[in-house]
C-alpha cells in the first residue's frame, strides 16, 4: 500500500506532462481551443500532484525533478508551439521580415525553462513565487490565442462587434503586437516580481485574502466574459501581485 501511495505524486505529474504534449500537438494543427483546454487540464494535473505529495507526505527527489521536466513541456514548449502556430498564420505575404517575429515565441520555452531552474535552487519561493509561475504564464497564452482564433468566437463573444473589431485589425499589427507581448510576459517569468501563491495552509481570509480574491474574481470573470475571462484572471493575478505584494516588500526596506 505504501509504494502504491509513493507513487501517486509522479503518476499525476506524468498525466499533466500528457496534457500538455496534446496541447501541443493540438497548437500545431490550429485547434486553439482544444490546446488551451489541453493546458487547463495540465494545470490542474500540477497542482493536484503537488498537493497529493504534501497530504500524502510522499516528497522524493525525482519527484521533484519530474515535475520540472512535465512543467517545461506542458508550461514553456506547448504555448511557446501554440504562439507560433497562430503567428506563422498571421506572417504577411510570407516574406522573411515577418518571419523575424516568429522568432519572439522561442522566448516563452527559454524564459521558462530560466525560471524552472531558478526556482528549483531559490529556497525564498516556498510560500510564495518570484516571478510569474510557468503555468499561468501557459495558461495567459493559451486562452488568448484561444480567445483571438476565429473559432472559440462561439463560445465566448458576448459582445457582437468584437469579432469584426478583430477581423479589422491588420496582420502585421497582430503579429507584431503579440510578439512583443510575447517577449515582456517572458521577462515576467525571470523578474524579481513577488507573486502571491494559491496554496492556503489554512481557510482564514486574513491570511488568503488574495487568493480568495483571485478564486472569485475568475468566477465572476468567467461568467461574463467566457474564455477571455481567464486570459483577464492571469492579468488580475499580475496586477494584485504588483500592488499589494511589491508594496509590502518596500515597507519591510523601509523597515528601521
Amino acid at each position: 500500500m505504501k509504494t502504491f501511495v509513493r507513487h501517486i505524486p509522479n503518476t499525476l505529474t506524468c498525466i499533466s506532462l500528457l496534457f500538455g504534449f496534446y496541447a501541443a500537438i493540438l497548437g500545431i494543427y490550429g485547434n486553439y481551443f482544444g490546446a488551451m483546454t489541453a493546458i487547463l487540464i495540465a494545470a490542474f494535473f500540477d497542482f493536484a500532484d503537488g498537493l497529493s505529495a504534501r497530504l500524502l507526505k510522499a516528497y522524493s527527489a525525482i519527484g521533484k525533478e519530474l515535475d520540472s521536466l512535465a512543467d517545461m513541456i506542458s508550461f514553456g514548449v506547448a504555448p511557446g508551439m501554440i504562439l507560433f502556430s497562430y503567428l506563422d498564420n498571421l506572417s504577411w505575404n510570407d516574406t522573411c521580415c515577418s518571419k523575424v517575429f516568429l522568432l519572439a515565441t522561442f522566448a516563452i520555452p527559454v524564459f521558462s525553462a530560466l525560471r524552472l531552474a531558478k526556482f528549483n535552487v531559490d529556497e525564498r519561493q516556498k510560500s510564495s513565487f518570484i516571478g510569474l509561475p510557468v503555468p499561468a504564464h501557459a495558461i495567459l497564452w493559451s486562452s488568448l490565442i484561444a480567445v483571438l482564433s476565429s473559432e472559440a468566437c462561439s463560445y465566448y463573444c458576448i459582445f457582437p462587434q468584437f469579432s469584426i473589431i478583430l477581423a479589422s485589425i491588420p496582420s502585421e499589427v497582430m503579429l507584431i503586437g503579440l510578439s512583443v507581448f510575447a517577449l515582456g510576459t517572458s521577462l515576467l517569468l525571470v523578474s524579481n516580481l513577488p507573486m502571491f501563491s494559491l496554496k492556503m495552509t489554512s481557510f482564514s481570509w486574513k491570511a488568503n485574502k488574495l487568493p480568495y480574491i483571485l478564486i472569485f474574481s475568475t468566477i465572476l470573470l468567467v461568467l461574463c466574459f467566457g474564455i477571455a475571462g481567464i486570459t483577464l484572471t492571469i492579468l488580475l493575478y499580475i496586477l494584485l501581485s504588483c500592488l499589494f505584494l511589491s508594496h509590502q516588500s518596500e515597507k519591510k526596506l523601509n523597515v528601521p
